[in-house]
């Protein structure tokens, strides 16, 4: 027997933003992509070496591991537009099926 309650929905884009900010790798985690996470921050650790190694030694922390800093930022931005695609086409799938997402978002009829 199946229920016709709606599907709980998928996770909050904000909660995988914040996710993704404490924890490099861990909004895709969260969004059931692992392997992309550890991807990310497999590069993020090698970039940031390879930087470190070219840098000049008078450079600043940020600039001896910025390719690093920078798949860290691709990272986050990454799984905030996984989860934001992925809440949309939820969204988008309650208002074809007639039900109301609990976003409240308007329906056009």
């Amino acid at each position: 027997m199946t229920s016709a309650t709606p599907s709980p929905g998928p996770t909050s884009p904000y909660i995988v933003l914040g996710a993704a900010t404490l924890l490099p790798g861990s909004g895709h985690v969260m969004l059931g992509v692992p392997t992309r996470g550890l991807q990310f921050l497999f590069f993020m650790v090698i970039l940031a070496w390879v930087t470190a190694k070219i840098a000049p030694p008078d450079a600043s922390f940020v600039g001896r591991h910025a390719g690093g800093f920078l798949i860290y930022a691709l990272s986050i931005l990454d799984a905030y537009k996984m989860a934001r695609i992925r809440t949309a086409k939820w969204a988008h799938s309650m208002r074809r099926q007639g039900d109301r997402p609990p976003d409240g978002t308007k329906h056009n009829a």
